[in-house]
């Protein structure tokens, strides 16, 4: 553990105080446009000023300090995070659908609509990409390096859970289910030691939810013409949450963390993340 904790309590205050008025400010403003652009959009606002700020003040600017430098793995861990991420819904949603506990029916009310889709997966990209700056980023590798990336790891998987408490339809399980993202995304920042891995997981699983027609946590899209019904109960569809509030789920980031235990990846140096953590 570092001797020096104050200088890193003094960078997470400033970045927190600046994540925290993004957050709020961002969020009036964009709230016009809806629940789900104002969501994404205000997340990766928030967590690039905050990341700027830190990062002009104490690192001289350079993105490539938290692990967004583009390197010959870069594009291999972004499309094995996203490979994971889509993989798990697959499974969640389509061993259920061919076993008959789910099926699928149509919402001629919600067609496809391309330029629809393409404005939901641009979201939900800079929503990923805004969520890993402020849960993965900057405060997370400064606390690892004072206290160990265990200590950290817990607590702001706790916090990330605890951010989506408010959405529509959160249950315990789906709150603890998105604990256990938390858990997984901060093993695939270890694992690759680049912010590429966690985000193409985060989005990779965030951008297929919804083309099976169901809630992600929370927010009803309506995308693709069609929705999955349940011939089970909510333990295990998720109900309003969406499948992130279920058993399934729970399974699959199982099923994620053994692979993101076996794969090998080209592990980066972290600047901010000791080489022992």
């Amino acid at each position: 553990m570092g001797r020096d904790w104050v200088g890193p309590a003094l960078r997470v205050a400033l970045f927190g105080l600046a994540g925290f008025v993004g957050l709020l400010v961002l969020g009036f403003a964009l709230s016009p446009l809806g629940a789900l652009v104002s969501a994404t959009l205000s997340v990766f606002g928030a967590g690039a000023v905050a990341s700027a700020l830190v990062l002009r003040i104490y690192e001289g600017g350079r993105l490539t300090t938290i692990g967004f430098g583009w390197h010959g793995a870069a594009l291999r861990h972004l499309g094995y995070g996203m490979g994971m991420g889509a993989g798990g819904v697959v499974v969640v949603l389509g061993v259920p659908l061919l076993l008959g506990k789910a099926e699928f029916v149509a919402t001629p009310e919600a067609a496809l609509n391309l330029p629809s889709l393409g404005l939901v997966a641009f979201c939900l990209l800079f929503g990923a990409v805004g969520e890993e700056l402020l849960f993965r980023g900057y405060v997370f590798q400064v606390l690892v390096s004072s206290f160990g990336f265990f200590q950290v790891l817990l607590p702001l998987a706790t916090l990330f859970a605890a951010m989506h408490a408010g959405n529509h339809s959160a249950t315990p399980l789906g709150l603890f289910n998105t604990f256990v993202w938390g858990v997984l995304l901060g093993l695939a920042l270890r694992r690759s030691g680049d912010l590429w891995l966690p985000v193409g997981l985060h989005f990779g699983w965030n951008v297929t939810t919804p083309l099976f027609g169901v809630n992600l946590s929370g927010f009803t899209m309506g995308l693709t013409g069609y929705t999955v019904r349940w011939n089970a109960d909510e333990l295990w569809s998720g109900g309003g949450y969406g499948p992130e509030g279920g058993v399934p789920c729970t399974l699959a980031c199982l099923g994620i963390g053994y692979l993101l235990y076996r794969l090998s990846f080209e592990r980066q140096q972290l600047p901010l993340m000791p080489e022992e953590e």
